[in-house]
């Protein structure tokens, strides 16, 4: 049978009470006795219920997360980075994956909310501004990840995607190439790439051209679709900077079905710098985001909003890297 409180109260020689106060980390309890009893809980495979200690008010000591592709190794390290952080602080994660779809993030808000979650991550592609907004006037804190949000007042961590554009398209230049492409993401972080792609352009005295910019969806078959309508078009561009690393892949696997050598032929350069950039075939030069301290540092953010450790929200920007491999190369003149 499950264990009680009961039981580790009668294991330890305690009170209930004094059970309840090591559990809750409150009241004022000898350290000889908050270890015994602490031992008696992890002997007897004891775990609180989450559900009393939302019933009766006090943290659960969880956090929702969610996420909107978990197929996509970028989510997946960050997600991978703020479990770790929550690990370290004490708190679990309750992940949910919801494929950009505002329907399955209503429905996921709805269901962690039952939970009692202390708060939420909402992670980049997260479309809902309203359900924020409702969050908020609930009282509920919330941090968001990867996306910057103009409409409301909320805690947010991202990353410069201007200038992570901005460079990879600079890159290219110095490359000696001028007929660049963008297939880019669909959403607000494309958008902002591709402004940076634009803006590095335009300094160097080259017109932006919407032929060589497309949107679509992140994915690899979705970046070969695209790559194959690029490709071979009439004036086919000499390079292309792709919205993530999943495009990139696929932008390289329509080149070769299309017989164009990578980079001899095709210069390509990926975002976010996941596992997949390594393993590539050549290897992916990539913007690279620090998905590891991101996660770290919208958890620390959240977590003190739960615990009224801080006075207003705050933004924190990182700065995108460029990660020079093998699938990028001088053009041939």
């Amino acid at each position: 049978m499950k264990k009680t409180i009961y039981d580790v109260a009668r294991e330890a020689n305690v009170s209930i009470a004094t059970v309840s106060k090591v559990i809750n980390n409150t009241g004022r309890i000898g350290e000889k006795t908050r270890q015994r009893v602490l031992q008696v809980m992890k002997e007897l495979d004891y775990q609180p219920s989450l559900v009393a200690s939302a019933l009766t008010g006090k943290s659960t000591y969880s956090i929702g997360l969610l996420i909107p592709d978990l197929a996509n190794p970028f989510f997946a390290e960050l997600a991978r980075s703020i479990e770790d952080r929550g690990h370290e602080l004490g708190y679990s994660i309750v992940m949910c994956s919801t494929d950009y779809r505002p329907e399955k993030e209503s429905k996921y808000i709805s269901l962690l909310k039952q939970k009692s979650v202390d708060g939420f991550i909402l992670a980049s592609g997260f479309q809902n501004d309203a359900v924020i907004r409702d969050l908020l006037n609930l009282k509920i804190p919330i941090a968001v990840l990867a996306r910057d949000v103009s409409t409301v007042s909320v805690d947010t961590v991202t990353v410069d995607d201007f200038i992570g554009g901005y460079n990879a398209t600079q890159h290219l230049l110095d490359l000696g190439h001028q007929q660049i492409g963008a297939i880019q993401l669909d959403l607000e972080v494309g958008r902002e790439r591709t402004r940076g792609y634009r803006h590095a352009l335009q300094e160097n005295g080259l017109e932006y051209d919407e032929k060589y910019v497309l949107f679509g969806p992140s994915s690899v078959e979705g970046g070969k679709q695209m790559g194959l309508k690029m490709l071979q078009a009439a004036e086919r561009p000499t390079a292309i900077f792709a919205g993530n690393d999943l495009v990139a892949i696929g932008i390289i696997q329509a080149a070769r079905e299309l017989g164009l050598s990578i980079p001899d032929d095709v210069s390509v350069v990926g975002y976010d710098n996941t596992i997949l950039a390594a393993i590539s075939n050549p290897p992916l030069t990539t913007v690279a985001q620090p998905f590891h301290d991101m996660g770290r540092q919208v958890m620390d953010l959240l977590i003190e909003e739960i615990k009224g450790e801080k006075k207003g929200k705050k933004r924190v920007v990182m700065l995108p890297e460029l990660c020079v491999r093998e699938s990028t190369k001088r053009i041939r003149k």
